[in-house]
């Protein structure tokens, strides 16, 4: 139990706010409902209406929409062609699918270091990794923040690389005024119920690239087509043939899904806007405060966050990373951790990664609390949660 409430001391709120919550309203509900009225809960219009609108909004050629952000990752994977003896660069300052899908191809992951600064993977870093068996980079937009793209595409060019850009967190971001979707080899994004709109579940994969595109479609769908062009058969005996022509997988997405994301991607500018104002609440309020460091934007980046972390200065406070964690929980502010380093997990410790790779990753880990950030949140939530912040700064003060 941490002081603060062993004082007995009155919250900054009477009722708590989590750390992330989806916006759902009536056309929402409606769009769904009138899935499940017509003829088709999977497998029907819908699909095709969403990968379009998506397409629309960030400027990419070709999406493919699936069930999770990490079928998404996975099908990717596919699709570069990733398999048993390849390397694979990406951060592990991120969720486990970020490496995980690159396990699920036979290949290898390395994990490069963080910027310490924009928490994103360091470019630098990457360098120091590529090996004759480096196949593709996933590189993850950390808090919604894009990564140094020119860099990045540059070491692929230079290398003979994949760029994977592993935009979880980013959906209506943009980086140098193209949104993120429409720049890297492909790009994977997650509609979980935390991320800036949500299907309930569900993710897509965006590219420019026919070869890519094609690759997709047969990964999310059992590797089988309906395509005569695709066949083995050239005359199908017929309108019920097709063949499976490759190993793929039940990655689908449902029409419901698909028509509550329709709804969604309608309000994405102005969820985007909103969460652009609270950042700045948050900037305002702790960019000059000597114990809490505030995560740095370039300024290629504008961001839709996703995530706001702020990292503790513990030269500046007597207290631990559990302690002011649990300080904001008894103040009725929902917090969380984002990311425990994924190759600290026991898992990764069987296939001999070990602890100290990526100082700076886990460094950012040992320090940092993911704070309430989303679009519902009125000024009073946000104020109310500068005022616990700065209240447990002053209880914990050096």
């Amino acid at each position: 139990m941490n002081r603060l409430a062993i004082n007995g001391g009155i919250p900054v709120r009477n009722t708590k706010i989590g750390y992330g919550c989806q916006w759902i309203d009536e056309d929402d509900i409606e769009a769904v409902v009138d899935v499940l009225r017509s003829n088709f809960l999977t497998c029907g219009p819908k699909i095709n209406e969403l990968e379009t609108a998506l397409s629309e909004y960030t400027g990419a050629k070709y999406s493919v929409v699936v069930n999770s952000g990490t079928s998404a990752l996975h099908c990717a994977c596919i699709a570069a062609g990733i398999g048993p003896g390849d390397e694979v660069i990406t951060t592990p300052l991120t969720f486990a699918a970020s490496a995980n899908c690159i396990l699920y191809c036979g290949a290898i992951p390395v994990f490069a270091d963080v910027d310490i600064n924009t928490y994103n993977i360091s470019p630098e870093s990457i360098e120091t990794y590529i090996t004759d068996k480096t196949k593709a980079i996933i590189a993850v937009d950390f808090t919604g923040q894009a990564v140094d793209f020119d860099a990045i595409k540059k070491i692929c060019d230079k290398y003979g690389l994949i760029f994977i850009e592993d935009a979880a967190h980013s959906i209506g971001t943009a980086y140098k005024g193209k949104k993120v979707g429409s720049l890297a080899d492909m790009t994977c994004f997650s509609f979980h119920p935390v991320k800036t709109i949500t299907g309930g579940e569900g993710g897509a994969i965006q590219t420019n690239s026919e070869k890519y595109y094609k690759k997709l479609v047969l990964a999310h769908a059992h590797g089988i087509t309906r395509s005569i062009e695709e066949m083995s058969e050239s005359a199908p005996e017929g309108p019920w043939y097709y063949e499976q022509i490759m190993l793929g997988y039940n990655y689908r997405m449902t029409d419901i899904q698909a028509g509550l994301l329709i709804s969604q991607l309608s309000k994405l500018d102005k969820f985007k806007q909103r969460r652009q104002e609270i950042v700045r609440y948050y900037n305002e309020a702790f960019n000059n405060m000597q114990e809490i460091i505030v995560q740095n934007e370039i300024p290629e980046s504008d961001t839709c966050r996703h995530l706001y972390i702020i990292r503790l200065n513990f030269d500046r406070l007597k207290c631990t990373r559990r302690e002011f964690f649990d300080a904001l929980n008894a103040e009725n502010v929902g917090c969380q951790i984002h990311y425990i380093p994924t190759y600290w997990f026991p898992y990764y410790a069987n296939l001999g990664y070990e602890k100290g790779i990526c100082p700076n990753a886990e460094s950012i880990y040992k320090s940092v609390i993911s704070i309430p950030l989303y679009p519902k949140m009125t000024n009073e939530d946000v104020e109310s949660v500068i005022k616990a912040v700065k209240k447990i700064v002053d209880y914990y003060r050096r």
